[in-house]
């Protein structure tokens, strides 16, 4: 009862903040992503019926604490569904670094869920993994469904589910990445806690709304402008909301914010088709063209930060035996 999935990270195209139960983890509103690729999380697991205790791994080192505590809400939601008692051994690797602001967390539950599901035999659809994936991290739901993807609200399991969104040719192909990594450690999940605490939180709720809407029409129809516009004003609109809660977090480094100069500068002086967009962290995604790439990954450089370019990722999935961590 052995197998090992890969899943991709996500980047929030219109992200959740705040969640109304924080066990299920129900967000309070609905949200987009995009999942990049090639980065990347691999997860082997393994249900052991001789072993004393589950044992969890991440990046060769023993994960303790509300680590623990995360993973063990995905094993434990997998075993009760699946009728299983056996204790279970899991280890992880990522390709890209974590808690920097690039979706760690999404990938790592995705390829959990995807991995316990077919050890334990479970035939479920990727919207039905994407309920288990859910209770570790509710953007993991989404990097489960790969692509663009659509986590709906909601107080059940019906109905909080990720569907992957049927995006233009051009949103899947032609899009690049450029990640300019700004390496400060950031805590999403404390974020998330106090969210509603902050004087902004209903305002965002009252316009959140209609973010989700220009996306699900812009997506479909291969409108990149109206796509990554929204998720530039989206990533503003979010920071807001995160910076006024009780603990002030401020996440954004000098290099986030020379970024941002650098982009607005290559979409106002030469015209190039370019969006910045962060999650709750101070690295800074990228949104362009292939043809553009270069161009503004040496722009993104030029600020002093380490750079990849990546592409749009896929959803998550069950890889060979041979490419087992263990």
């Amino acid at each position: 009862m052995k197998a090992t999935a890969k899943a991709h990270p996500i980047q929030g195209l219109v992200k959740y903040h705040g969640m109304r139960d924080t066990d299920a983890r129900y967000p309070y509103h609905d949200s987009i992503s995009v999942c990049t690729a090639p980065s990347h999380t691999k997860t082997t697991v393994e249900f052991q019926s001789d072993a004393a205790e589950d044992t969890y791994v991440i990046d060769g080192e023993e994960v303790t604490g509300r680590g623990a505590e995360r993973v063990s809400q995905v094993v434990d939601e997998a075993r009760q569904r699946a009728g299983i008692d056996d204790p279970v051994r899991v280890e992880s690797e990522n390709s890209f670094p974590s808690n920097i602001g690039l979706g760690s967390s999404a990938s790592g539950f995705a390829a959990l869920a995807v991995a316990l599901t077919e050890a334990a035999g479970m035939d479920l659809s990727l919207p039905d993994v994407s309920t288990i994936a859910r209770r570790g991290s509710a953007s993991a739901a989404r990097a489960v469904t790969g692509g663009y993807s659509d986590l709906r609200t909601g107080l059940n399991d019906d109905d909080c589910r990720s569907h992957r969104i049927d995006a233009a040719e051009n949103l899947e192909e032609d899009v690049r990445i450029v990640v300019g990594k700004v390496p400060a450690y950031k805590e999403t999940e404390a974020a998330h806690e106090e969210a509603e605490a902050s004087h902004m939180f209903d305002a965002r709720l009252a316009h959140v709304h209609e973010q989700l809407a220009e996306m699900r029409d812009a997506l479909p129809n291969g409108d990149f402008e109206r796509v990554f516009e929204t998720a530039e004003h989206d990533s503003l609109s979010l920071t807001a909301t995160t910076i006024t809660g009780p603990a002030g977090w401020v996440y954004w480094q000098p290099e986030t914010i020379a970024i941002f100069h650098a982009v607005r500068e290559l979409r106002r002086e030469e015209e190039v088709p370019v969006y910045f967009s962060t999650d709750t962290g101070a690295t800074v995604y990228v949104n362009t063209k292939a043809e553009y790439a270069e161009q503004v990954e040496e722009a993104v450089a030029a600020t002093g930060v380490d750079t990849e370019v990546w592409r749009v990722g896929g959803p998550a999935r069950v890889l060979e035996q041979s490419e087992a961590l263990f």
